[in-house]
């Protein structure tokens, strides 16, 4: 599925294109229908056979972008057979860049993540918590820088409660003003048309698209979740909705022409943990 973002226009001349994706993959487990939250729970907190084979359809699909913003991925514990699934998914990919932030630690138990997988070098990665009266949710941020200008990459995945992410929607407003070139992206868990998600738009210069694009659930996608978001420098050519049934989302994806004085470092790997902050 494809849509249209709100017109905008980009100074001077238009540069290499780039393809981002957002996807919440649900530790690579796969839903096709509303009773599985029920029957399939338990695979949230021990292994079970055929989450790897899901996650290699997982990496032969992400392949073909550029960036690639993870949620809901675990860092290695017991219910991922100690597995990074950030890092895993990167070497199935091909990803000489990845980074996995863990934002709630459960030690053997669970390792609740946010990943990154980026063919261009990142100049800086740093990761940040988020408020809200459960922690557990935070915000990566990735920095390419171009000379002089720069372009923010952020992923998030916000809280199920609308005051929470009020707070946390508030917090990455204040982020985002400082940057001129950005892209947010992730599981808002919640819709363009709500007061916290208009908020964070009439704050910022981060522009939204005409239409809500349905990403959730997967079998069935009836609400707009997962969003990417950019400034105006940045001219969106697609938009894309996979129909895909990896997870209980569905990844969206954005074919986006940058500026010309953006040009990506795509020299040495670099792979680490990003590091939490706040």
């Amino acid at each position: 599925m494809e849509t249209e973002y709100h017109a905008y226009h980009a100074e001077g001349g238009i540069g290499p294109r780039l393809r981002v994706l957002s996807y919440n993959i649900q530790l690579g487990i796969a839903y096709t229908r509303y009773h599985h939250y029920l029957t399939r729970s338990w695979r949230h907190v021990l292994p079970f056979q055929g989450r790897q084979s899901n996650l290699d359809s997982i990496a032969r699909f992400v392949g073909g972008f550029d960036i690639v913003a993870l949620q809901e991925a675990d860092a290695g514990s017991l219910r991922s057979d100690y597995i990074n699934q950030v890092e895993y998914l990167a070497r199935r990919a091909g990803f000489d860049n990845w980074y996995a932030q863990t934002n709630r630690d459960l030690g053997n138990i669970a390792k609740h993540s946010l990943g990154l997988l980026s063919r261009p070098r990142p100049s800086e990665v740093v990761g940040y918590r988020l408020p809200g009266r459960i922690p557990g949710r935070g915000v990566m941020l990735a920095r390419y820088a171009c000379d002089e200008r720069s372009l923010l990459v952020a992923v998030v995945h916000l809280s199920l409660g609308p005051k929470a992410r009020r707070q946390q929607l508030a917090y990455l407003a204040r982020e985002v003003a400082r940057h001129e070139h950005v892209i947010l992206m992730g599981d808002f868990n919640c819709r363009v048309d709500s007061d916290e998600f208009q908020v964070l738009l009439n704050s910022t210069h981060l522009c939204s698209p005409e239409r809500e694009l349905h990403t959730f659930p997967s079998w069935l996608p009836r609400r707009g979740v997962d969003h990417i978001l950019v400034t105006p420098g940045l001219i969106v050519e697609q938009t894309h909705v996979y129909d895909l049934a990896y997870s209980d989302h569905l990844p969206i994806a954005l074919d986006i022409r940058l500026p010309t004085e953006l040009v990506l470092d795509r020299s040495e790997p670099a792979v680490q943990a990003a590091a939490l902050h706040g």
